[in-house]
């Protein structure tokens, strides 16, 4: 009876790990991070650089005083009309704000946003220079003028407001197009200063000094286009670098350009002439940033239990 019990009770034990092992594991799998979810929300920062000829300056002078052979020599003031151009670079850092859209078509998947950003901007840009020498005849009486044009036009800082497509080449690399709108703080001037000196003549040592300023200040609005590529590098950051050409078209003014008698021409003091001038603010920038994707419906995956 005793052998008969031992034999059931092994029966019975090879049979539960039998059943045991043919049951499914009720240890959960790993659950695995879900892939970069480029929708939704994002804020971020930037840092670069930008550059260009936006301290070009075109200037015109028209003479307002004196007999008609005075005009031509008052246009010698600033050579005239003509232009004169500097480079101008500087540092760039600001923030960004955008929304992502993700869509797959085509069996590609597209990544359609829009973004606004501002930066401010720390550099330094040489003025537009240009001298001129001229000796001509006043009334019979030898006159040498020596003038001289400085003019320059800047920005203090630049935003944009664009629209963004670009495609998703790897599940984490996105390759990007933008364009829309820019605005700027614009600053330009135009200097004047001319030296007439009479160099013979009954009048000779009879001199003056001209000189005019006008300076301008504004935010202008224009466009700006570029692209770039932005990496996911782990959930919800990325890393960017772009590219935008900006033009915020141009700034104009008009200096006022006065004369002051030395010498012989002491007390005689006036209007000498007017300087029309335009500076086309434009140029590039190159820059890099970060962002963080705030991906509120990028959640990990539920793992059922049993």
């Amino acid at each position: 009876m005793k052998k008969l019990i031992l034999s059931s009770v092994a029966l019975v034990a090879l049979a539960g790990s039998s059943i045991a092992a043919d049951l499914p594991s009720q240890k959960a799998p790993p659950a695995v991070a879900p892939a970069p979810l480029w929708k939704g929300f994002y804020v971020g920062l930037n840092a670069g650089g930008t550059f260009g000829n936006n301290s070009a300056v075109n200037g015109t002078t028209w003479n307002t005083n004196g007999p008609s052979n005075a005009a031509v020599m008052a246009s010698a003031l600033l050579s005239g009309s003509g232009s004169g151009s500097s480079g101008n670079a500087g540092f760039i850092g600001g923030g960004q704000i955008g929304y992502n859209w993700q869509a797959r078509y085509g069996g590609y998947n597209f990544v359609t946003g829009a973004e606004a950003d501002i930066q401010g901007i720390a550099g330094s840009g040489s003025d537009a220079s240009r001298w001129s020498a001229t000796n001509t005849d006043y009334l019979g009486q030898p006159v040498s003028l020596l003038s001289n044009q400085k003019g320059n036009a800047n920005l203090s800082y630049i935003g944009t407001v664009r629209g963004r497509l670009g495609i998703l080449i790897m599940p984490t690399l996105l390759i990007y197009g933008t364009g829309g709108l820019a605005y700027g703080g614009v600053n330009a001037n135009v200097q004047n200063t001319q030296f007439w000196i009479t160099t013979g003549g009954a009048n000779a040592g009879s001199n003056s000094v001209i000189t005019g300023n006008s300076p301008y200040s504004s935010t202008q609005v224009g466009w700006a286009a570029g692209g770039g590529l932005e990496w996911m590098f782990m959930q919800n950051w990325s890393a960017k670098a772009e590219y935008l050409y900006y033009d915020l078209g141009n700034a104009a003014g008009t200096a006022v350009n006065s004369y002051i008698g030395t010498g012989g021409f002491s007390g005689n003091n006036g209007l000498q002439s007017v300087t029309n001038y335009t500076g086309r603010v434009s140029g590039n920038i190159v820059r890099a940033g970060v962002n963080y994707h705030f991906n509120f419906a990028n959640v990990a995956p539920v793992i059922a239990k049993f």
